[in-house]
């Protein structure tokens, strides 16, 4: 029996798994999801019925990197809690040094109205989190 409720998961190559997982791991849990499975090569987190797999990319293939303009993906969007949420998360985001997108017009930067976060993770995908309405 098939179900509609939404992705099954989405798997990402990335070029450091140490790396993305030290990222993603705080971040992560902060968006409800939870660890799910993990082996050598990959890690993978779950929220609900759907997860998130970060997989480690082939040698053969590192040399190409990532770039959201290209054809592929362009950004993942995490919905938060709540507008406090997403500033707390800016927050923690900068205690971190991580560089955010669009800081000059934070937090209405995608329009009126969506309040939202945008920053981009080790390996320059581009992330979204976005308030309810």
């Amino acid at each position: 029996m098939q179900t509609s409720q939404g992705f099954h998961h989405v798997e990402i190559n990335v070029h450091n798994l140490e790396r993305t997982k030290a990222f993603y791991g705080w971040l992560i849990h902060e968006l409800g999801f939870e660890p799910f499975q993990e082996w050598n090569e990959g890690i993978s987190y779950k929220n609900g019925s759907a997860y998130l797999v970060f997989t480690q990319t082939e040698e053969k293939h590192l040399q190409t990197s990532f770039h959201r303009k290209r054809t592929g993906l362009n950004h993942l969007a995490f919905w938060a809690k709540s507008r406090a949420h997403v500033d707390d998360l800016r927050v923690q985001l900068k205690n971190r040094s991580v560089p955010l997108l669009y800081e000059e017009e934070y937090p209405f930067a995608a329009g009126e109205g969506y309040y939202a976060l945008f920053f981009e993770d080790p390996d320059r995908i581009k992330l979204e989190i976005v308030a309810p309405r």
